[in-house]
């Protein structure tokens, strides 16, 4: 079974469960000892003959199993696979991501790097059939997903962007346009596009010329989005001796800004729109759709994507059978034990 959860992030509220379980069980026990320091067992009994510990024990797993499956259900655990056809409107779409040590900027919260990967979702979301790769760059690029169908495998992708998967530091965003031109695989005009989102740092890997030949020499058209505050700009957060610090160069902390001057630049002489997302939260999907009426698209044509099956219903379901079972077990009994016998024996007593 290829497990595969498409919200690893969520799995961290896993810790919080076994928090709440720990403090679940701690509860249950000092209970049971607070009540056996309160009476003896047969006294017990006669004082409180509805208490039932057991029945406190089973609510307390139920209520923990219950935010267990929760907490699966919102990682979105998906297994099997399913083949949906779907009618291509004939675009072809690289999204190419800054990876640079300056994406880890938190001027756009969470980090500039994790908006980035918030903005292609959106756009992704957007699309109806079309193929869609990926490319990440710093002082090299690579391809991280070839154009593909399997929005499912792209989306991994995505999540796996880090810093660390750059081989070397720095920002080589002309190089980066120019692999993600060579990957579409032919020069046929019409139907391509490149997404750059990044905070416009540069070093000299000339991104303009590389965006007036990839639409002169592939018909590509390339678009930028841009991250980050172009004015007051933020620290970059790095960890030093093992603590949180930020990053220095020359005993001064390095401060890092948006350029939209640069990814002004490229965009135009890509033939595509430049979007100053700067620190706020836009919607890509929409941007996205207002791009596609910009493209003269291919011939419409056919095509088969790959699903990985959605299951997180089940464990949803799961969850709600043990809260539901939580709030129907009560902590007393019905009837006292005694009871039970006493009645029997008071229909021999003649009246």
């Amino acid at each position: 079974m290829d497990l595969n959860f498409q919200h690893l992030d969520s799995l961290v509220w896993l810790w919080l469960v076994a928090g709440i379980g720990l403090l679940a069980w701690w509860g249950v026990l000092a209970r049971r000892r607070a009540i056996r320091r309160f009476a003896e067992a047969p006294m017990l009994a006669r004082l409180a003959p509805r208490l039932s510990m057991f029945r406190i024990s089973i609510r307390s797993v139920l209520a923990v199993t219950g935010l267990f499956f929760l907490v699966l259900a919102l990682a979105d655990p998906r297994w099997g696979v399913r083949y949906v056809e779907v009618n291509r409107r004939g675009m072809d779409v690289m999204f190419v991501v800054d990876v640079s040590r300056s994406m880890l900027a938190r001027d756009a919260s969470p980090s500039r790097l994790d908006r980035a990967r918030l903005f292609i979702e959106g756009a992704v979301d957007s699309m109806a059939g079309d193929r869609v790769g990926l490319v990440d760059f710093a002082g090299t690029a690579t391809i991280k997903s070839p154009l593909t169908l399997n929005y499912d495998a792209f989306e991994n992708a995505v999540e796996e962007l880090s810093p660390r998967s750059a081989t070397r530091g720095g920002s080589m965003l002309g190089d980066a346009i120019r692999v993600a031109a060579d990957a579409f695989g032919n020069d046929e005009p019409g139907g391509k596009a490149i997404v750059i989102l990044s905070d416009g740092e540069d070093m000299d890997s000339f991104p303009i010329e590389a965006a007036e030949a990839a639409q002169r020499d592939h018909g590509v058209r390339v678009y930028t989005v841009g991250i980050g505050d172009p004015t007051d700009g933020a620290r970059i957060p790095t960890v030093i001796d093992g603590q949180p610090s930020w990053l220095l160069y020359e005993n001064q902390e390095v401060w890092t800004r948006m350029d939209p001057d640069l990814l002004q630049g490229v965009a135009d002489a890509g033939g595509g729109v430049f979007v100053p997302a700067g620190t706020s939260l836009v919607d890509l999907g929409d941007f996205f759709q207002g791009w596609i009426t910009t493209i003269d698209l291919q011939d419409q044509e056919e095509g088969v994507a790959r699903q990985l099956i959605p299951r997180f219903q089940w464990f949803a379901g799961l969850a709600l059978a043990c809260f539901l079972c939580e709030s129907l077990i009560a902590v007393r009994r019905r009837r006292p034990i005694g009871n039970r016998t006493s009645r029997p024996n008071a229909r021999r007593m003649p009246a």
